[in-house]
């Protein structure tokens, strides 16, 4: 018996859902939200269906785009900096060059700053290589329209995306360093490792303590991870590869809050670091997420 074209595409779903939503949670009740949509349609109906990949991309599109839009107010009242949630994945993500870059923390970020439409044109086209013909049925526009905000929504992204020009080996070297130097509170190693124009971004959501606004500059990053071995002292730093990338778990906090930590490298220094610390947005950090193109 031939599998559920549902089953077969269940981590491409997941992977669209994701990208757009920025959390992996929202994008499960998506993914499942879809499958009572597909299930509810009937086994003769679903026979009928051409490119069941097709369908099902254009469904949970659909249930994505209507979860960004109902969140936009919960979002702006938001405590402190929004930040993607991370996701736990496996070396094979890393390998793939094209969807780890899609999936990387930094270019969730960067997708944060587009519409809700301009995010799924983006994601759909430029990741998955959705036709702009069908990405309209899925987003209600011509194809015209469609192919004017993908091309605005290019031009957005290029503007603001970091340069994910290094490889893995040379980025876990680099948050070698970087971890070393941080739990030896050394100022000028985490000076050597830090870009200049370093900025570190928090997010605590009003939960857990975290900065409230992003900490520009390696002096200001370097002074204030210095207090670490004191700050942390009991706490355990477990390296993993989060959203394809090498991250780190921070665990044992005296505050009893984890925290995610990703990191963008360039030039063999350090030039973003992403630390999430809201619970809501780690619940399913131990879940190894699976995501395909």
């Amino acid at each position: 018996m031939p599998e559920d074209p549902f089953v077969t595409h269940r981590g491409l779903l997941f992977t669209v859902a994701y990208e757009m939503l920025g959390s992996a949670s929202a994008a499960e009740d998506v993914v499942q939200e879809t499958w009572i949509r597909w299930d509810a349609i009937g086994a003769d109906a679903r026979s009928e269906v051409r490119d069941p990949r097709a369908f099902l991309v254009r469904m949970v599109t659909r249930k994505a785009l209507d979860r960004l839009r109902a969140d936009a107010r919960r979002r702006e009242e938001y405590v402190g900096e929004w930040l993607p949630e991370p996701l736990l994945t496996a070396p094979d993500v890393a390998d793939d060059v094209e969807l780890a870059e899609s999936v990387s923390f930094a270019m969730l970020t960067v997708l944060e700053t587009l519409t809700p439409t301009e995010r799924a044109v983006f994601v759909l086209h430029e990741v998955f290589d959705v036709p702009y013909g069908e990405i309209a049925e899925a987003v209600d526009k011509s194809a015209a329209a469609v192919r004017q905000i993908g091309h605005r929504a290019r031009e957005h992204v290029a503007a603001r995306r970091p340069r994910m020009e290094v490889s893995r080996s040379e980025q876990e070297q680099v948050v070698g360093r970087f971890l070393a130097a941080v739990a030896g509170g050394d100022l000028q190693g985490l000076l050597d490792v830090l870009a200049p124009d370093v900025v570190l971004v928090a997010d605590g959501g009003g939960i857990a303590q975290a900065v409230a606004h992003p900490v520009p500059g390696a002096k200001k990053v370097a002074n204030l991870l210095r207090a670490f071995p004191k700050l942390g002292a009991g706490a355990t730093v477990v390296p993993v590869l989060l959203n394809g990338s090498p991250g780190v778990r921070i665990v044992g906090l005296e505050d009893g809050h984890d925290t995610a930590v990703m990191f963008v490298v360039d030039d063999r220094r350090i030039t973003r670091i992403y630390a999430v610390r809201n619970p809501a947005k780690l619940s399913r950090i131990d879940v190894e997420a699976t995501l395909t193109r």
